[in-house]
């Protein structure tokens, strides 16, 4: 029988492989999600005046 070893005492390596191996049991995704902030800079909306054809039309 393996000796008990507290969480905080155990090595890194032990923690993490510890730690996936409970994670694999979860059944939901614990990561927190919410809506983009929308002041924020958002790369992917600014571009979209390169695909917009409707200044083509003008000329």
């Amino acid at each position: 029988m393996e000796k008990f070893i507290p969480y905080a005492k155990l090595s890194k390596k032990k923690k993490r492989e510890l730690d996936a191996k409970r994670r694999g049991t979860w059944s939901i995704n614990p990561v927190t999600r919410k809506p983009a902030t929308p002041r924020a800079y958002n790369r992917n909306k600014a571009q979209r005046w390169r695909d917009d054809d409707s200044v083509s039309v003008l000329f």
